[in-house]
């Protein structure tokens, strides 16, 4: 009985998460792109709050260890585009500016083991596509591929 009530409540955040993870398609932003994708994935403007995105286009000059400044009409042009299509609410905001400081990214990676990120194929948080296999075009739970290839429905977590 205790098993048929696990699976059933797994089988519905498995739905919400998948539905959440619908919800994460990348809008298109070739400016966007080039920029913010030149160091890094360009990390889904819903990640963070207007405010979050506001904060971080502000102090590109030391964006997390690095200059990441750009001229003023770019980064006008990019922070209206991230502000369009941002996140609402505490679960999408963070005081580090850190999106895996968020609610959000907390409760959906809960069931990550400490070992995962500091796997050699992983080694941070921010490396999105280590496990979401086609971040580019979105998240989506179907996509997701723990090191050594497993879909993350086959992975068993410790619960440490």
């Amino acid at each position: 009985m205790k098993r048929s009530i696990a699976l059933l409540l797994l089988a519905l955040g498995m739905n919400a998460a998948y539905a959440d993870g619908r919800k994460m398609a990348v809008p298109d932003h070739a400016k966007w792109k080039e920029e913010c994708g030149s160091c890094h994935i360009a990390y889904p403007p819903k990640l963070l709050t207007a405010d979050n995105w506001q904060k971080m286009m502000g102090s590109l000059n030391k964006h997390f260890g690095a200059n990441a400044e750009l001229d003023a009409k770019d980064n006008k042009d990019i922070l209206e585009f991230l502000k369009k299509h941002a996140g609402s609410g505490e679960r999408h905001s963070a005081a580090s500016l850190r999106i895996s400081d968020t609610p959000w990214f907390k409760r959906e990676h809960r069931s990550v083991s400490p070992k995962e990120w500091v796997h050699p194929e992983v080694k941070s948080k921010s490396n999105c596509s280590a496990c979401h296999q086609n971040v580019a075009r979105g998240y989506s739970e179907h996509d997701v591929r723990m090191p050594g290839g497993k879909r993350w429905e086959e992975e068993e977590y410790d619960d440490d």
